[in-house]
């Protein structure tokens, strides 16, 4: 989890003051992991800190109780956890989240100055980029910056374009770019955070895309879509996926060998994408490529663990 610093501002521009409350720490069973944060405002809410009652009970006391509280989900809450959460509330307005920016937001929660340990953890940080995940030490609450790592270019607005990129939008570590021929092909109310691309052509545009980015291609024109997986297999790209059946895979196979291109290439783009034991309604299809682009990502970050 991180710190979203361009939500907590969009909030404040449009809400005033802000509260905004994080899970500091926790002992035992926690309903969601350190880091995890709403914002709550008079008459609404966003993000989530789980639990039900736990979340419930901390926007009601949102601007009441700033600072550290430390809430055992079972005595204080009748909740069947177990364990203890440390929350950290506290309230932004325009003035103090004009102060918050770089890759980190620390600061002090009970008074004290920095010890050596945290001052090792922020100079590490700050000098090298080291990653930190979010954590309460010495009275000190220490918070990466939300940052978008893996930029993920969609091609094609339609029923499942739209479901995949409602579900992937809010999820901070994905930079999502949507292309498609019209302006009038996207929803009016576009997701947070997304780039619409309108191109005549949206085979023309994938060269913008960055060497590691993912591709998810799902436009209305098989041709079309022949043409983007040839444009993609054509320069550099981390994965991609092509929206169809068994049948579109072994002809898309055939083209795309004509075009030039060797079987371990074509081989990368996985057809079908999702899942399809879980059907073909757009929102099954978008829980299907989620899910193997978070088990991706999971098993990519236990690559660089074991590499350590």
């Amino acid at each position: 989890m991180s710190f979203d610093l361009e939500g907590l501002r969009k909030a404040v521009a449009t809400h005033g003051r802000v509260a905004r409350v994080v899970i500091a720490a926790f002992d035992g069973s926690s309903p969601r992991e350190t880091g995890a944060a709403m914002l709550v405002w008079p008459g609404g809410q966003s993000g989530t800190i789980g639990g039900g009652a736990l979340e419930f009970d901390a926007a009601a006391r949102a601007f009441e109780a700033q600072g550290l509280r430390r809430v055992p989900l079972g005595p204080a809450l009748g909740q069947c956890c177990g364990g203890t959460v440390t929350l950290l509330t506290e309230i932004y307005d325009a003035e103090r989240v004009a102060g918050l920016g770089g890759q980190l937001v620390a600061r002090s929660v009970d008074g004290r100055d920095a010890s050596l340990a945290v001052q090792r953890i922020l100079t590490r940080a700050r000098g090298t980029g080291a990653p930190v995940s979010p954590l309460l030490l010495d009275g000190w609450m220490i918070e990466p910056v939300t940052r978008a790592t893996r930029p993920l270019w969609v091609y094609g607005a339609g029923h499942v374009g739209r479901a995949i990129v409602a579900v992937l939008a809010p999820l901070p570590e994905f930079a999502i770019t949507w292309v498609d021929t019209g302006a009038d092909r996207f929803p009016a109310d576009p997701p947070d955070g997304v780039t619409l691309l309108p191109a005549a052509n949206p085979a023309d545009v994938v060269r913008y895309a960055p060497p590691d980015a993912e591709h998810l291609i799902l436009t209305y024109s098989h041709a079309l879509d022949l043409d983007l997986c040839h444009r993609v297999l054509s320069q550099g790209f981390s994965t991609a996926g092509l929206i169809g059946s068994a049948t579109k895979r072994a002809r898309f196979r055939k083209r795309l060998a004509a075009l030039g291109h060797s079987d371990a290439q074509i081989s990368r783009i996985a057809c079908p994408i999702g899942d399809p034991d879980l059907g073909k309604h757009p929102q099954a299809i978008a829980v299907g490529v989620v899910s193997r682009l978070l088990s991706g990502n999971r098993q990519q970050n236990s690559i660089k663990e074991q590499g350590q």
